[in-house]
């Protein structure tokens, strides 16, 4: 099955998504999310809101980086659904030792895709 040129920019933006959390990268986070974007999920029974620079600091903080500890990278890219200039991706990776589901909004904006929100779910449940 062919990927169309936008699933394929998005599925690039995804891997952006996750090496910067990966690779503790603040800069990673800029580049993928829209900067009024919002970052949220239930975290330790309690519901938590970031915005882009919250969330890239967050991300900026977790040094050493999973990369530079020698951790297993791991990215599942579910689903990506289109409708014109928006789009929903349904994203698995590991992240500080837990996996997580990632439902993923995402906003074309000239020519270029951007996450504009980000719902977290902890899959506490799930063996690596």
């Amino acid at each position: 099955m062919s990927v169309s040129p936008d699933e394929a920019l998005i599925a690039t933006l995804i891997r952006t998504y996750f090496d910067s959390m990966f690779e503790s990268s603040k800069d990673k986070v800029d580049a993928s999310f829209h900067p009024n974007a919002v970052i949220a999920g239930i975290f330790q029974g309690k519901f938590v809101e970031m915005s882009r620079d919250e969330f890239g600091q967050f991300v900026a903080r977790n040094q050493p980086s999973a990369k530079e500890s020698g951790d297993t990278a791991r990215l599942d890219i579910i689903s990506i659904d289109i409708a014109g200039n928006t789009a929903v991706a349904l994203v698995r990776d590991d992240y500080l030792g837990s996996t997580f589901l990632d439902t993923l909004s995402l906003i074309k904006l000239h020519d270029q895709w951007s996450i504009s929100v980000s719902y977290t779910h902890l899959r506490a449940h799930e063996t690596k």
